[in-house]
């Protein structure tokens, strides 16, 4: 059946891979970036200007939307960025950054279509977290937080729209082959005392974004979900999930054991 369809962030990375997926499958596909203009002229679904730091292009998205189409059926939020850097390296305003567009962000554009949903009494949210919204590790402190509290914020919503007939989902993806990295944010002070953990880090990212898998698994998973009429919450995707699905009282420990263990090689 085809639905209408609003993708944060389609301009580039999942969004785009999801956009354009949906697009193919037959979905009216409204996209959403900061700057449409740049984009607009080689992708095949529609792409509205949208801000998530600006109230203004917030609050009038809902009315831009309703422009260009009567009812909406899912939303996808996915728009973010990564702030990268040792914790206490990172400036609080860096971090504060990070979480107004993240977690604010994406909460204020949710509260800014669930009208519509409501008296539709029908609709689906799904958000593109992390699989570091479950499990933290080093050099993405802020990062980790915001995708946390995406967490657990949906997680408490999707008890309260349930008998609106708004069904509420996570996508959770591991190491992936994006542009994330290219576009995030870096702390510019260096503590020396770090300087060591520093190496590390580096190591372990290079091996991990080498090893990292093809994002068109996700975005695979996006349009299954969008699909599937009650999906499950929770939707981890990407390489070694299975101790996260189904040991998750001991995922967290295991997980930053071996990473730790890389770390500490």
């Amino acid at each position: 059946m085809k639905q209408n369809i609003l993708i944060t962030g389609a301009s580039s990375g999942f969004g785009l891979l999801v956009a354009t997926e949906l697009h193919k499958q037959g979905h009216h596909v409204i996209g959403t970036s900061r700057n449409p203009e740049k984009y607009a002229s080689r992708l095949p679904f529609k792409l509205i200007a949208l801000d998530l730091d600006s109230e203004q292009s917030i609050n009038s998205l809902a009315e831009r939307v309703f422009a260009e189409v009567s009812r909406l059926d899912v939303l996808i939020n996915n728009a973010g960025f990564l702030v990268s850097g040792i914790a206490e390296e990172t400036p609080v305003e860096l971090g504060r950054q990070q979480l107004e567009t993240n977690f604010w962000g994406t909460i204020k554009v949710t509260n800014a279509l669930l009208p519509q949903f409501r008296k539709q009494k029908s609709g689906k949210i799904i958000t593109v977290g992390s699989i570091v919204g479950l499990v933290s590790f080093p050099n993405g402190a802020y990062y980790a937080a915001s995708k946390h509290a995406l967490e657990g914020y949906f997680k408490s919503l999707r008890y309260e729209l349930k008998e609106f007939n708004i069904r509420v989902a996570m996508i959770q993806p591991t190491a992936f082959k994006t542009n994330i990295l290219d576009n995030s944010s870096y702390a510019s002070g260096k503590i020396d005392d770090y300087n060591q953990l520093r190496g590390k880090i580096e190591s372990f990212t290079n091996n991990l974004v080498a090893n990292a898998g093809d994002p068109a698994i996700v975005a695979g998973k996006v349009v299954k979900v969008v699909e599937t009429d009650n999906p499950a919450f929770r939707n981890i995707v990407g390489k070694g999930t299975s101790t996260l699905i189904h040991l998750q009282h001991f995922a967290y420990g295991i997980l930053e054991k071996n990473v730790l263990k890389q770390l500490n090689s």
